[in-house]
């Protein structure tokens, strides 16, 4: 038996309605998913870390909730995990035929072009008449979502040419922005304006190549890094936080930014 076979063995006697396990044969899709998300955000989380005896266990986590959705839609005649590894195959060939249909190798960026261009054939087939902008989960975190709105949109050609309107954009934006700082019961425009520069950050992101979701997550650690090494210098001068002015806590926070970026590996 293979290892695969297995898996699906062990997943469908947790399903078993007689002798299975009373958690698992009470979940449901949509019960699932969210746990579906956070080992996706698992498996991310060990790969920035490097850890990859973590990402080996996070990886099975993740093919399991793959597994345990097939195994659900088995229950109800919809498709088993056989079909979910055809469908993607399927994909992988169609959409890569310089590899597996003897067409010319392009470079990357013309390789990049033919996928999106594969995946609009596949999207308008499946919707039709409907808008270019179907498809996108609306589940995906704001950031992510964003980006694949926005990268979508410019594959009809609703884009910037350059960079240089972004920022103009992006100046307009935050003017608009505080312009509303400061109006009585202002708070929903103040939300919408500040979604605004938002959104004109990750078409930033996008023209620089970047991505947005990955940028943020890097400030995370970069603040949480600079911030704990400020809170150890603070305590090694008998002192806390609490007790300190703002003024002598962004001495700190200056102090703890120098010091690592000396740790840090010469380019």
């Amino acid at each position: 038996m293979s290892q695969i076979a297995k898996l699906l063995e062990i997943m469908a006697t947790l399903r078993d309605p007689q002798s299975g396990c009373p958690w698992d044969l009470d979940q449901d899709f949509a019960s699932i998913a969210p746990y579906t998300v956070e080992e996706a955000y698992e498996v991310a989380d060990a790969i920035e870390r490097n850890d990859l005896d973590e990402l080996k266990h996070e990886l099975g986590d993740l093919l399991f909730q793959v597994v345990f959705h097939s195994q659900l839609a088995s229950e109800v005649g919809a498709f088993d995990f056989d079909e979910v590894v055809q469908a993607i195959c399927d994909k992988l060939i169609r959409r890569h035929p310089h590899v597996f249909a003897g067409q010319d190798a392009a470079d990357r960026a013309e390789l990049a072009q033919q996928w999106e261009q594969h995946k609009r054939r596949e999207r308008e087939q499946k919707a039709g008449d409907g808008s270019s902008l179907d498809g996108i989960a609306t589940a995906l975190p704001a950031l992510r979502w964003s980006q694949k709105l926005q990268r979508r949109a410019a594959g009809t050609g609703f884009d910037w040419p350059d960079i240089a309107p972004v920022f103009e954009k992006l100046e307009e934006e935050l003017q608009e922005l505080k312009a509303e700082i400061g109006q009585p019961d202002n708070r929903e425009r103040i939300t919408d304006e500040y979604g605004d520069v938002l959104f004109v950050c990750v078409n930033l992101a996008k023209h620089l190549d970047i991505d947005a979701e990955q940028a943020l997550r890097q400030a995370n650690r970069k603040f949480i890094a600079r911030f704990e090494l400020m809170e150890s210098l603070i305590r090694e001068q008998g002192a806390s936080m609490q007790s300190l002015p703002l003024a002598q806590m962004e001495a700190f926070w200056r102090q703890a930014k120098r010091m690592l970026a000396d740790r840090a590996p010469d380019d």
